[in-house]
């Protein structure tokens, strides 16, 4: 069995792979809460990525038994990178892209990942990563109308809100709601027109309130990151 860890920029994400089957995943708020959930488990393989941390910091908090990889651009990948500067690619961005490659195999897949930023990747159909584009979330997106403006309020957002707001609560959560499904039902147009027989997939933490909101062509895959971390763990343990 093998373990995959998602150091994520709020939450530590893990799952537990039997070959390509998702066995059992977990999420913990802190490295105290994952060492204990896994103290005593023998893992054949492990492989951290991090994206709050260096790696060498999250490998040394983690004492579960298994031989231990950690996830970076110069890991040998089951895509190519073609980013001009691979060395400031997220690591959660490239487990994304190849969460994408062992779902549609030689298909053009947009990557939608919907976190703390908006996250678009883009593999082509023969497994290259060609680039992509990164968005303000939904909180940092309400978080930077407070900051950088006198009087609008730090609103929560709020999933029923319609397209017109009738207080300055309202219009705050419409316009950052809304604008958002107009940015990526508008991004994805742009691809499909240009990529045929484009595969669309949406992840990310926010992905569930958007499941419902953008157009029926995209495709939810709430564990793609992870799935991308098993498919680099099976390609470098082969």
């Amino acid at each position: 069995m093998n373990l995959v860890i998602d150091f994520g920029n709020t939450r530590i994400k893990t799952a537990c792979f039997e070959q390509e089957s998702l066995l059992k995943k977990n999420i913990f708020n802190d490295a105290e809460e994952l060492q204990a959930a896994f103290a005593n488990t023998v893992f054949e393989n492990i492989l951290i990525s991090s994206v709050n941390q260096t790696g060498e910091e999250a490998t040394a908090k983690l004492q579960t038994s298994g031989k231990k990889s950690v996830l970076h651009h110069q890991l040998p990948l089951p895509i190519q990178l073609l980013y001009a500067t691979p060395e400031t690619l997220g690591v959660d961005r490239i487990a994304a892209a190849c969460g994408a490659l062992a779902i549609f195999p030689g298909k053009n897949c947009l990557i939608i990942d919907a976190g703390t930023c908006i996250n678009f990747e883009f593999v082509d159909a023969n497994a290259n990563y060609q680039g992509g584009a990164i968005s303000p979330g939904i909180e940092m997106r309400f978080k930077a109308m407070h900051t950088f403006t006198a009087r609008l309020p730090l609103v929560k957002w709020n999933d029923q809100v319609g397209l017109m707001g009738n207080s300055t609560e309202s219009c705050l959560q419409s316009g950052v709601l809304n604008g958002i499904v107009g940015e990526i039902n508008g991004v994805a147009e742009q691809y499909a027109n240009k990529f045929p027989e484009l595969k669309i997939i949406l992840c990310g933490g926010d992905a569930p309130f958007f499941e419902n909101q953008l157009k029926p062509t995209i495709f939810a895959a709430p564990d793609l990151v992870l799935m991308g971390l098993n498919r680099i763990l099976r390609y470098n343990a082969s």
